[in-house]
């Protein structure tokens, strides 16, 4: 059994408030839900930056590679808008 995590890091430029901000995150957590994670909102209290974590079992580690490129999928197609930098590790 691996334990894996993600901490996705976004720039959210055309961000004004931190309530424009959980709009965005939140609708990210719905589009993620379906992929049975745990999503985490770390984020400090400056509107233009958002931080998710994300953790996740793969029975292997071909399982936790198509886990991460589905997420990574859906935060590219799903909000090109917005840069992201994303961390991986697998323990």
């Amino acid at each position: 059994m691996i334990v894996c995590t993600m901490i996705l890091q976004f720039e959210l430029y055309d961000v004004h408030s931190l309530k424009g901000r959980r709009s965005i995150l939140n609708s990210l957590k719905e589009r993620l839900k379906s992929l049975n994670l745990s999503v985490l909102d770390v984020s400090t209290e400056y509107p233009k930056e958002a931080t998710l974590a994300i953790a996740f079992l793969a029975a292997n580690s071909a399982l936790a590679g198509q886990y991460r490129q589905r997420i990574e999928e859906i935060v590219v197609t799903k909000f090109p808008q917005y840069p992201c930098e994303i961390e991986y590790e697998e323990m």
